[in-house]
């Protein structure tokens, strides 16, 4: 992937290096992690109601710099940010970026206390995203997921995915759905249909960088089935197959692997989020 030619727009916010420490206690931690599970962040409705619940960030959270890392990591994940949002600008009327924070093992959000084993993530409360970049590495190594640049993008794309969810309405609308489901199976494909057009939305992008940053930031041959590989591995069914337990598809809240294969293709293919419409069978 062409990335390193890519304007570099700010809007990142380096926690790295100051810790975590959970203002109200571990209660917090444990809830999020066990709704984590380690798959591109927990459901964003999830969080809108554990930020109630846990009263937001909290007085133990530190702020950190803002501006431009100077890291290649940091780097990357400025120039992919600051494309993805290139891109969403010329496709929603009103669009505002998202702040990204990096951070290590864990941070204060406004959604409660964050925990790298959740994943990359997306708060609606604070309207952030939020990745402690030892995912990259876990996502190759123990998810079986691609290590390429596409793929790494992916996972940022589709968090941002996320932010424009929170923009256009749909994430409330999925809270207000699963509040009035008559089971936590009903409740959770809404979920599914949620994450899909997440993923959906960054084929979008992927589709269109290039366009916005006349060229610096572009697909080259293999990036787009790098990132499939990626999609494949995080399915929900792939998920609990490779931990060893039962394939329940009443709980899945992300996909299954060919779904987020098909809905990452179908926004690459179009280049059109109005294509994206995973609520449509619902």
């Amino acid at each position: 992937m062409r990335w390193q030619g890519g304007r570099r727009g700010g809007g990142i916010e380096d926690r790295r290096g100051m810790g975590g420490v959970a203002a109200g206690g571990g209660i917090g931690v444990m809830v999020l992690a066990a709704i984590g599970y380690f798959v591109f962040g927990i459901d964003p409705s999830t969080t809108t109601r554990l930020a109630s619940q846990f009263g937001g960030a909290g007085q133990g959270e530190q702020q950190g710099q803002m501006g431009s890392p100077e890291d290649q990591a940091g780097h990357f994940v400025e120039v992919i940010g600051t494309n993805v949002n290139e891109v969403w600008k010329t496709r929603l009327q009103g669009y505002t970026a998202p702040t990204t924070v990096l951070y290590e093992q864990g941070t204060q959000t406004g959604c409660g206390f964050g925990q790298s084993a959740m994943g990359p993530f997306y708060c609606p409360a604070d309207q952030k995203v939020y990745l402690d970049l030892s995912f990259w590495r876990e996502m190759e190594t123990k998810l079986g997921a691609s290590g390429a640049d596409f793929a790494k993008a992916y996972v940022i794309a589709h968090e941002y995915g996320h932010h424009v969810q929170t923009l256009t309405g749909a994430t409330q609308q999925v809270q207000r759905a699963q509040q009035s489901a008559r089971s936590q199976a009903e409740g959770n494909r809404y979920s599914v249909a949620l994450e899909l057009q997440a993923d959906c939305y960054a084929g979008v992008w992927a589709a269109n960088a290039a366009a916005v940053s006349n060229g610096q930031v572009a697909l080259e041959p293999g990036d787009l089935e790098e990132g499939m590989k990626t999609a494949q591995a995080i399915g929900d069914d792939a998920l609990q197959s490779r931990g060893g337990g039962r394939v329940s598809p009443e709980s899945f809240t992300h996909g299954t692997s060919a779904q987020r294969v098909e809905w990452l293709q179908r926004g690459y293919q179009t280049g059109d989020p109005a294509a994206c419409d995973t609520f449509r069978n619902l």
